[in-house]
């Protein structure tokens, strides 16, 4: 399986728990390497724009006012399968229906909370780093 980076968010419910360094730490032990991360407060643009595909949906609102309730983190991580890897360490959306071990099954509080975000495709990934990273800020 060949190298490959995805994009990562630590959301507010888990940057105002304090779970950053506990979030890493699994990303890390699941094989996951982080090559560029930066903590930040999003704009409401940045949160509109990011989340835009969804912008049509009923939750949209909830979910900007969500992510810019509080600081994030904002990550790129590599490795094999990275996408995969990611989203099988993170678990299920809803972390009542996470497997034991995954980040959402344990230090997630709600389907609303649910501590991380992930891309879904490669294609994505690429497409999320770009709007929070330039090509100089990615050190691996």
């Amino acid at each position: 399986m060949a190298v490959t980076r995805t994009f990562s968010i630590i959301k507010p419910d888990a940057t105002k728990r304090n779970l950053t360094g506990a979030v890493t730490k699994m990303l890390e032990d699941a094989g996951l390497r982080v090559v560029a991360s930066k903590r930040i407060h999003m704009t409401r643009d940045q949160a509109e724009g990011f989340y835009a595909v969804h912008k049509d949906r009923p939750f949209f609102g909830e979910l900007v006012d969500f992510m810019i309730s509080g600081p994030v983190v904002v990550q790129v991580l590599e490795g094999e399968g990275a996408m995969q890897r990611n989203r099988d360490i993170m678990g299920a959306t809803n972390p009542k229906d996470a497997a034991p071990g995954t980040i959402r099954a344990e230090l997630a509080e709600s389907i609303e909370a649910n501590t991380v975000h992930g891309s879904d495709s490669d294609e994505n990934a690429a497409i999320e780093i770009a709007y929070f990273f330039k090509p100089e800020e990615l050190v691996g």
